[in-house]
């Protein structure tokens, strides 16, 4: 049995753990995990600087996760939807990663929010449809690739690895990648823990073309993460740098680096193009302000 994996205590992480290249684009959230004790709900909210939800316009805000918070009737998803307010477990780093997740791409996670809360009313928060399963995924370990060279999706369709990991493709921007997924950065506080994350790819290049925005958009427009068979494993370790030891060898045995499984297609990489970012306002008479609980909206 995989034995489940656990945070190292925040006395054993260090600065030079939040200098690996997993953590880019998080450097004005660093020093919730650098200091030495855990930031308060406070602190969080202020680090959202009025970030609002891209579906409803409701201000975004932590709230902690308390015994009375969870008694509210609210899912955890719906509570997100229809208040505004994200449920946080304190001294947690799986929960203080995810927000700074919300802090980075607030409009990526309200479009998760938006099509998690669909589902929960459609089916109830007890059954789970395959959607849901690759909306966590991607929310959990998933990242956002940018191949603006399409010679290189062939090599990632038959998980030749030599290929799509050689320096000049990562060094040059051919490739490009933004974490997402907060347990994917806290697998990523164990120096040397091999990571794979879950992607979704687009292609080409646009002026313009902004796949943050744009992914955002396609999640909120139902357009990707219908199906967990969407999403294309990428070794991350093997991105140069993001390992330690990346000789011959750690490409040929490295347990990450799998050959592609018999019958096993990907769809192709959506085409980069110019998107507005994503700004959808529901209609939905139960996303009224009168649907929250008082004491915690």
């Amino acid at each position: 049995m995989k034995r489940r994996y656990r945070a190292p205590e925040r006395s054993d992480t260090s600065a030079a753990t939040f200098a690996h290249p997993a953590f880019a684009g998080f450097e004005r959230w660093r020093e919730w995990c650098l200091s030495p004790d855990w930031p308060d709900i406070d602190t969080l909210n202020a680090g959202l600087y009025g970030a609002t939800h891209a579906s409803t316009g409701r201000p975004l805000r932590f709230v902690a996760q308390t015994p009375e918070l969870l008694a509210d009737g609210h899912h955890y998803e719906s509570r997100i939807h229809e208040c505004g307010a994200i449920a946080t477990r304190t001294g947690n780093w799986h929960d203080l990663l995810n927000a700074m997740v919300w802090c980075r791409f607030p409009a990526i996670k309200s479009a998760l929010n938006l099509r998690q809360f669909r589902d929960v009313q459609a089916v109830g928060g007890k059954q789970r449809t395959p959607a849901q399963y690759a909306q966590t995924l991607f929310d959990e370990g998933g990242a956002i690739v940018h191949l603006r060279d399409d010679r290189l999706v062939p090599h990632w369709d038959v998980h030749d690895w030599r290929e799509l990991f050689r320096s000049e493709h990562w060094r040059s921007g051919a490739i490009r990648i933004h974490v997402f997924g907060h347990a994917l950065l806290e697998h990523a506080l164990t120096p040397g823990k091999l990571m794979t994350a879950k992607c979704l790819v687009w292609c080409g290049e646009a002026d313009g073309f902004d796949p943050v925005a744009a992914t955002a958009a396609a999640i909120a427009e139902s357009r990707w993460l219908n199906d967990p068979q969407e999403l294309r494993p990428l070794p991350v370790s093997g991105i140069p740098g993001w390992h330690a030891c990346q000789d011959d060898a750690f490409y040929e045995s490295a347990e990450c680096f799998r050959p592609v499984r018999p019958g096993r297609a990907y769809p192709s990489p959506s085409t980069a193009e110019k998107t507005p970012p994503f700004r959808v306002v529901s209609s939905d008479p139960t996303t009224s302000e009168h649907a929250c609980i008082p004491s915690f909206c």
